[in-house]
């Protein structure tokens, strides 16, 4: 499960919700959800943070949190 799956199962998220409110469909939110291949597009980040009402910022360092800067030389 990706971060954004887990994120989404600790709100209790219903996905046909968010998929009826945002247009994302119900197959590419569970890709999102599931497969840390596919890249979750900040639009889709902003538009699932508005369905699910929460701040997108708290999605995003969610789904970012092991996201880090290269070391310099």
């Amino acid at each position: 499960m990706t971060e954004l799956g887990l994120f989404l199962s600790r709100k209790s998220v219903n996905r046909s919700d968010v998929s009826r409110k945002t247009g994302i469909s119900k197959t590419r939110l569970s890709e999102l959800a599931n497969n840390d291949r596919t890249k979750l597009r900040a639009d889709e980040l902003y538009l699932i943070a508005l369905a699910i009402d929460v701040d997108p910022c708290e999605v995003f360092k969610q789904v970012c949190k092991d996201l880090k800067l290269k070391d310099e030389v």
